[in-house]
């Protein structure tokens, strides 16, 4: 058997393109922060040196999930040690609402509360210590209101963030009642805590004539930006945002990194003094927004092979108690309610619910994974009804051509090759040799049983919010030939920088280690969108591949004027520029051009054609192309303990004309394990009171290693260029591998289902805990 070192080096040898360019788009290179994490050099927001006066604040939270503040006491909490500055919202001197998108997050709780950990007040002290000491003393008296701790009470009471919204293909209800065979089924599909390494983070210092710098571990410097100088009332141009990296985002630091760097600038304005903003891991977790949960269920009519002629599908989004970005995230699931399987007959419905807890928020797949869980489970359920394998349902579903490559949203699955990705992974993975191992293997054993599935991924690319798919880039060329780039991304590990710097390289033909990337800074590139929706290199690639090729033009028009040659006589390569029969290297080059007072500087822009949705009609093209693969889990479970152990994932992944495969295959390979994480071991637990009681490590079992499958197989597709144009015709692969870990459920499912006989479908909500699994198990056996 394999390590998965060894696997790992044989796909990079696999994957490397035999023809790249100097610049090295195409070639496996290492993060170029990759040195800087492993020796702990890296600097994050809170490795910064404490400026002169620094102060460190804390929130008040409440203790209620839904409750009227009749009174609040904060003399005991402005006396205590250390404390220099206390605000509540009346101290706010602008916006007091910070909603991303609609209204309903106010920065500080404004006569009422609506979830527990909500921030009451702020506080600023001279350490970090004394500040969240200070916190506690404060005393309110509430009038505790009822709280909607659940979505089956958010249904019933019509509690809802956003109103319900439908997509509609065909006649469902009759496809369904007219189809040889109907079933049903729902399933709850549980959150998921961020848990990146760098917790939320923010500091903020006055500057001149009352404006604002601020650093913030965000994945939107721009939304930052523009809350704070909305809660300060003062214009935009006067607060600046920087964010060099973090450590960790996954989408919880898209929108819910501004109510922290807010309630600093807040701070540092009543106090003149710099303020840090750390938040402690519990009160992340209790404070902040998780993926959402969702309790979803179909009914469907299918022919005797299988196939769907009609379906149903609901979708029921627990968002929490503000809208945050829940309108689009269930709008999301619902588009990807079909996964890779074409519903000819479908009715899609999402449900906002509004429940008294912290307001969930974006999340690796942004609604994606949880709209597929439900057509997953469709597919196992036929399977099972039908005595058939569950790969067998799945290919006969599938997306094809001509009258079967239509969405239940109207768009085409156009350049589909999930027939063909699937049939390679079959081959690879031995599939069909294992399915029957496993068949034996689970006949000849009654406690241990092993179960096996293939499931694949059509995740759609583009933010659905027309506007935000677009992106800056700032080239500054200089006179030894370095070049430095400014973007809109933000660099969270995924390696949006080192991919950055490549295409740069590239357009020039000049090493890539002559390219810096700075900070993403607000002062530097305008009006950016949230580096998410696996869209950072696609946008801020084609940007800054943009300003290149108009300083490049420069350079060649330069050329051509001193040297009396044409355009097509000018030439980059190694290094060097290539005059007629001349040749000068880069810098050498760059040196005469700004002696002939050419302009080395240059900014880029970049729109995604051809994208559009109208949500009146439910039809639409919101996503600019499709990125697909499939992955095969083999996992072990004990029926007598519910234990289980993932034994072997090979998984086949499309990333078009891959711009750095070393850097892929790591986003793939942490996707799928995230995924899996999410779908087995991470639990989120609110007590009746609407209390989180999973808010600490101990707690909360995010996978280790040792989850990891001893037997790890991943694959790029052998270099298929995206048939769209987009940077260098490569594909996302920010959120499509994470669902991938859908196959482990999927094989936990096929094992728990071997108890009878494969003749039952089990019900599995997730995360598929070792106590679910045993429940499920005995439901088998009950049952059979």
């Amino acid at each position: 058997m394999r390590s998965l070192i060894d696997i790992n080096k044989s796909n990079l040898a696999d994957t490397s393109q035999s023809s790249v360019g100097l610049g090295g788009v195409g070639r496996s290179k290492k993060h170029e922060s990759a040195d800087k994490h492993v020796s702990g050099a890296a600097i994050y927001i809170d490795d910064r040196p404490e400026l002169r006066g620094q102060l460190h604040a804390a929130v008040g939270q409440s203790t209620m999930a839904h409750a009227n503040i009749i009174s609040m006491d904060l003399s005991a909490v402005k006396a205590a040690e250390g404390v220099i500055a206390v605000i509540t919202v009346n101290d706010v001197p602008g916006h007091t609402d910070i909603g991303p998108v609609f209204p309903g997050d106010p920065v500080l709780a404004i006569g009422k509360v609506e979830f527990v950990g909500q921030p009451l007040f702020a506080v600023a002290a001279t350490s970090h210590e004394l500040a969240n000491r200070a916190v506690k003393l404060a005393k309110v008296e509430y009038e505790e209101l009822e709280a909607i701790l659940t979505v089956k009470e958010a249904l019933a009471k019509q509690s809802f963030v956003r109103p319900p919204f439908s997509m509609v293909r065909g006649d469902s209800d009759k496809a369904i009642a007219s189809a040889l065979h109907q079933i049903s089924g729902e399933i709850n599909v549980g959150g998921q805590e961020h848990f990146y390494l760098e917790g939320q983070i923010s500091s903020a210092e006055p500057t001149e004539e009352g404006g604002m710098s601020v650093f913030s571990s965000s994945q939107h410097p721009s939304e930052v930006q523009k809350l704070v100088a909305e809660v300060l009332d003062i214009p935009l141009n006067k607060v600046v945002v920087d964010t060099r990296r973090m450590g960790g985002g996954f989408g919880g630091k898209e929108t819910q990194a501004a109510p922290w760097a807010c309630i600093a600038a807040l701070l540092a304005n009543v106090s003149k003094r710099p303020i840090k903003f750390k938040l402690n891991r519990s009160d992340d977790m209790c404070m902040t927004g998780k993926r959402h949960p969702f309790e979803n269920n179909y009914s469907v009519g299918f022919d005797k092979d299988g196939q769907i002629k009609g379906i149903n599908i609901t979708v029921n989004g627990n968002c929490g108690y503000s809208p945050d970005l829940s309108d689009a995230i269930v709008d999301r699931a619902m588009f990807h309610s079909d996964n890779a399987y074409f519903l000819d007959q479908a009715t899609v419905t999402g449900n906002r619910c509004k429940l008294n807890t912290v307001s969930h928020t974006a999340y690796r797949g942004f609604g994606g994974p949880q709209g597929m869980m439900t057509i997953e489970m469709v597919m196992d359920d036929i399977a099972r009804y039908l005595g058939k394998d569950p790969l067998a349902i799945r290919k006969v579903n599938l997306y094809g051509t001509d009258d079967r490559n239509e969405t239940h949203y109207h768009q085409k699955v156009e350049h589909n090759k999930i027939h063909e990705l699937i049939a390679s992974l079959e081959e690879s993975s031995d599939y069909h040799a294992r399915r029957e191992s496993v068949s034996e293997f689970n006949r000849e054993n009654t406690i241990l049983k092993k179960g096996l599935a293939l499931t694949p991924v059509k995740f759609g690319i583009s933010f659905t919010v027309q506007h935000l798919n677009q992106a800056g880039a700032l080239i500054h060329l200089y006179t030894d030939g370095t070049i430095l780039v400014s973007h809109g991304g933000t660099e969270m590990g995924q390696g949006l920088y080192t991919k950055v710097a490549q295409i740069v390289a590239e357009e020039f033909q000049v090493d890539s280690e002559t390219v810096g990337v700075s900070s993403t800074r607000t002062d530097k590139v305008p009006n950016t969108s949230p580096t998410a929706a696996s869209s950072g290199t696609d946008l801020n690639g084609k940007a800054a591949q943009a300003a290149a090729i108009i300083i490049k033009d420069r350079l060649i028009e330069f050329a051509t004027e001193k040297y009396e040659v044409k355009a097509s006589e000018v030439r980059f390569a190694n290094s060097q520029i290539h005059v007629g029969t001349d040749t000068f290297s880069f810098a050498d080059f760059v040196q005469q051009a700004y002696i002939g007072r050419v302009s080395l500087s240059a900014t880029g822009f970049y729109k995604t054609p051809k994208i559009h949705f109208d949500r009146a009609t439910g039809k639409g093209r919101p996503f600019f192309y499709y990125s697909t693969g499939a992955a095969v889990s083999e996992v072990l479970i004990d029926t007598l303990t519910g234990e289980y152990k993932l034994l072997r994932a090979d998984i086949l992944h499309d990333v078009g004309h891959s711009l750095n495969p070393a850097i892929d295959i790591g986003q793939i390979e942490g996707a799928f394990i995230q995924g899996m994480g999410w779908l087995t071991t991470e639990e989120l637990v609110w007590n009746d009171k609407g209390r989180l009681l999973s808010n600490n490590p101990a707690t909360y079992k995010i996978p280790a290693i040792s989850d990891a499958p001893i037997d790890f197989r991943v694959t790029l597709v052998p270099d298929d260029p995206n048939r769209e144009q987009t940077i260098y015709n490569s594909k996302a692969v920010g959120e499509p591998p994470f669902m991938l870990g859908i196959s482990v459920w999927s094989a936990l499912k096929d094992a728990i289902s071997s108890v009878s006989n494969y003749t039952l479908s089990p019900s599995l909500d997730t995360p598929a805990t070792p106590e679910r699994v045993l429940w499920a198990v005995e439901a088998m056996k009950a049952n059979q």
